[in-house]
């Protein structure tokens, strides 16, 4: 059995930054890719960020150059920084993480999601 556990949204003002970060516990033998999602009331759910076990990573076009997706391998979690936030940055925001648990085969886990409300 495998958790992913959020924390670090809430609630900021226009060009503030917020921390989000979702750390996975359980049957872990190794984990790939890592992302960040989130959706907007009324909205579908979009990508907002990736990272591979290398280290390489994606941005979706709206969040290029302010926010930051980082990993920590060892303690299996990732980081979204989020800075220069704007109103239409308000949705729920996911983590997601490919995760084996015996090195055979390889399964998509979610976190519960976690709030981020942007005033202006």
């Amino acid at each position: 059995q495998v958790q992913l556990v959020e924390s670090g949204g809430g609630l900021v003002q226009a060009g503030g930054s917020l921390r989000l970060s979702c750390a996975a516990s359980g049957s872990i033998f190794r984990i790939d890719a890592m992302a960040w999602y989130r959706q907007a009331p009324g909205k579908e759910r979009e990508l907002v960020a990736t990272v591979t076990s290398g280290g390489t990573t994606n941005y979706g076009d709206s969040v290029k150059g302010r926010f930051t997706i980082s990993r920590d391998n060892a303690k299996n979690t990732v980081y979204l920084q989020m800075n220069s936030l704007k109103p239409e940055d308000t949705a729920v925001y996911y983590c997601n993480m490919r995760i084996s648990a015996s090195g055979y085969s390889w399964h998509d886990y979610w976190g519960q999601g976690t709030q981020v409300s942007v005033s202006s």
